[in-house]
């Protein structure tokens, strides 16, 4: 490695996060591309991370060719190391960030956003509720780390879990991720599907437990304790494993900006049953690779579930038609490639 990087990645949150899954999948090709430096919390295939004091001292002076160093953002607190870089150090560099966000922000991330160099919006929703846009990206999925079982009833055994299926939630346990619904969807449908186990992968944060402890109080009594698990948060290749047993996933939000776990199970040839909100719907392609529930309920989506598992010829067409249209439209090369784009502007002094 040069002395001086072109390109700074940066992971400064403590948990690992969707931001953090997304950062993930492009630095770890970033990494073969550029000459560049993770800064914060470790992240899984990325080089080992470093301090942001260090980082100021790596970006003063731009290595042979570019005209700048570049910050990739994508949190507050990362924008505020970036400008204090560029504004009070008084350092060569320019600040890309990258925005999921389809509801406007508050004041402060606002005014962030609008002292950067450049920023990318994951949507159209996105673009229009932030200044400066240079390029609308999709987050891309890395195909070849999800992909599908060579024998998914052999992959469900592996896992230990009870029964013949899958069927998960993946995500933060929360309201606004719509844990509640995926576990009164399931009360509703398990006890008319003996074969399937439901997995809630993820954890509860502190001040969400309480929200969790009356979740397993709703499974313990109807008696589905054993078919209702909370797996906690698990490292990112078991979660890769795993995701590829599955024969269904369930994403339920209120509210997501983008969200990633759905094209990982779609590359991984799992179809998804999940609600209107983040790109969705863009995903499937008008319920070829699952099933958008427009109305988010319990019981629409404990129906929308039972749809697809009581037709086994439908169910498997929708697995093929997730994994080709994951690879086709949401492969992360062409994340990668957008992202890319973006730089050489800045680079080019544009």
């Amino acid at each position: 490695m040069a002395d001086h990087p072109e390109l700074i990645v940066t992971n400064m949150h403590r948990n690992f996060t969707g931001v953090s899954s997304t950062a993930a999948a492009v630095a770890r090709l970033q990494a073969g591309r550029y000459d560049m430096r993770l800064v914060g919390r470790a992240l899984t295939g990325c080089p080992a991370p470093i301090s942001s004091w260090k980082a100021f001292s790596l970006s003063r002076k731009p290595p042979a060719g570019r005209s700048h160093i570049l910050w990739h953002v994508r949190r507050n607190n990362e924008m505020r190391a970036a400008l204090f870089a560029r504004d009070l150090l008084k350092l060569p560099v320019r600040i890309v960030f990258t925005s999921a966000a389809k509801r406007r922000h508050s004041a402060l991330p606002r005014w962030l956003i609008s002292r950067m160099d450049a920023v990318i919006a994951t949507t159209d929703e996105a673009a229009a509720l932030v200044p400066n846009v240079r390029a609308i990206v999709h987050h891309g999925v890395d195909t070849g780390r999800f992909h599908p079982a060579d024998d998914r009833d052999e992959a469900w055994r592996a896992t230990g879990y009870p029964g013949r299926l899958g069927i998960a939630t993946i995500g933060r346990i929360r309201p606004e991720k719509g844990t509640d619904l995926f576990v009164d969807a399931m009360i509703r449908l398990l006890p008319d599907l003996p074969d399937a186990t439901a997995l809630v992968i993820g954890k509860a944060t502190p001040q969400h437990r309480a929200f969790a402890a009356d979740l397993q109080r709703r499974i313990d009594a109807a008696g589905l304790s054993k078919r209702i698990v909370f797996t906690g948060e698990l490292p990112a290749e078991e979660t890769a494993g795993l995701i590829r047993a599955l024969s269904l996933l369930v994403a339920p939000p209120r509210y997501e900006g983008y969200g990633m776990t759905p094209l990982e199970a779609m590359a991984s040839g799992v179809p998804i049953v999940a609600s209107r909100t983040g790109f969705f719907a863009r995903f499937v392609d008008e319920d070829k690779a699952g099933t958008i529930v427009s109305k988010v309920d319990a019981a629409s989506l404990s129906q929308a579930v039972r749809d697809l598992i009581d037709n086994p010829m439908e169910l498997a067409l929708k697995s093929s038609n997730a994994r080709n249209r994951a690879v086709e439209q949401f492969g992360i090369e062409r994340e990668i490639d957008g992202l890319h784009n973006v730089y050489e502007t800045l680079w080019n002094g544009s």
